[in-house]
């Protein structure tokens, strides 16, 4: 993180390729595709948050950021060999505060960027918070997943941009 008048600025951890899909107009984010680079294929983790805010190829955000050291740095067994973060959301909008989650906020694409990020993954970590009160969104995730039994489910106790490493994360049932 670098502070820039006063605005925290947040980078990706060295050595990541970072792949962002946005719709034509700029205003969602569909996908966020972080890739360690120099290692062997591995695992891939597909999280699944609230919302995007100003993470992109060339700049993390808080939230990424965290992921990021907990997937890649903090010897966590369930991340164990994982080399790859698809990041999708249950909402596509790019918006940073106030975010009251729309219809319209869901995005064009989004189902369809979330249902393949789900189907790459070998973990999907779902990491929305729980104070998201989103129960139709959440409930499209839980119909994803109900056709990939074989996935590793994870959850974090609370959303990213409010994480804590230790004992963040823990299985998830259904």
């Amino acid at each position: 993180m670098n502070r820039t008048s006063g605005i925290k600025v947040y980078r990706h951890l060295p050595d990541l390729e970072v792949k962002a899909v946005f719709s034509d107009c700029g205003n969602y984010r569909y996908l966020l595709k972080i890739k360690r680079m120099g290692v062997a294929s591995g695992k891939r983790v597909c999280a699944i948050m609230l919302n995007p805010s100003v993470a992109n190829e060339w700049q993390a955000d808080k939230s990424v950021q965290f992921l990021e050291k907990l997937i890649f740095e903090k010897a966590i067994p369930y991340f164990n060999k994982v080399t790859e973060i698809w990041i999708a959301n249950l909402f596509a909008y790019i918006q940073t505060k106030n975010f009251k989650g729309t219809p319209e906020q869901v995005g064009e694409l989004n189902d369809h960027y979330l249902a393949s990020a789900i189907a790459a993954a070998d973990i999907v970590l779902i990491a929305w918070g729980k104070s998201c009160s989103h129960p139709e969104r959440q409930s499209k995730v839980g119909e994803l997943l109900s056709r990939y039994p074989d996935k590793i489910l994870l959850v974090t106790k609370r959303h990213p941009s409010r994480g804590q490493y230790e004992n963040f994360v823990t299985s998830f049932q259904p």
